[in-house]
């Protein structure tokens, strides 16, 4: 199947921000990045701005054509813009605001009843719902059990583990896979996804509908060009 290439514009936030101003511009970052050839738009508002602001995120709605993936932790802030601006995904990360970076998945089974009312919630907006987790399978079933329509699976400890032992690091995120699939919720993946493991990634998970890559695309970019870049990335995922 067809996956979709998400490109995560935080980072692009994050250079405007250390200077203020407009430099970059976010909003002319993520129109290119559609001319280009990505296939969405990702971004991760956190409640402290320190990179996409709550302004980024009305404009951004505004102008993105493809899909466009808000993910956060799903406080009060977070449900206020997903039912006023009804973007194609939310995508629910358990990460509190003094996080770096998303580094963990949810507990689904200790969170069920939470879970599954937000997800309600969000649907009946009619956005598409995905939950951020590990590869534990119990995560899983009982992310399907929340009505969600996708997970996203976590994939820090693949690419850490990629440069050791491709096999090993591959072989949980195949079972995850299979599972989600074989109880009807799609499959996203996101986190330290690169040049260097996608395609191998994309390989062993043929269901995979859709990844999120930011931070290594980004940092590509700035040697390649950020149209070069896209390209590249799609590349792997044919």
């Amino acid at each position: 199947m067809e996956t979709k290439l998400s490109v995560n514009i935080n980072k692009i936030a994050t250079i405007r921000n250390a200077r203020g101003g407009n430099t970059p511009n976010v909003v002319k970052v993520a129109i290119d990045c559609e001319r280009f050839g990505a296939q969405g738009i990702t971004i991760h508002p956190r409640p402290d701005e320190r990179h996409i602001t709550t302004q980024d995120v009305y404009d951004l709605n505004k102008v993105v054509k493809t899909e466009l993936n808000i993910e956060g932790y799903p406080d009060e802030r977070f449900m206020q813009m997903i039912a006023e601006l009804k973007p194609a995904q939310a995508t629910l990360v358990p990460d509190p605001p003094h996080v770096l970076t998303s580094n963990a998945g949810w507990d689904t089974k200790a969170n069920l009843e939470w879970l599954t009312k937000l997800i309600a919630e969000i649907k009946s907006h009619g956005v598409r719902t995905s939950i951020f987790v590990d590869t534990d399978l119990v995560n899983i079933e009982y992310a399907a059990k929340t009505g969600v329509d996708r997970i996203e699976l976590y994939t820090g400890p693949f690419a850490e583990e990629f440069p050791i032992d491709a096999t090993k690091s591959i072989s949980s995120y195949i079972n995850a896979a299979n599972l989600a699939t074989s109880l009807g919720l799609g499959v996203n993946a996101g986190h330290d996804l690169s040049l260097e493991n996608l395609k191998f990634f994309k390989e062993n998970i043929p269901q995979l509908a859709e990844v999120s890559i930011g931070h290594a695309l980004i940092s590509d970019a700035l040697y390649f060009g950020l149209e070069n870049t896209i390209q590249r990335y799609l590349l792997q995922l044919v």
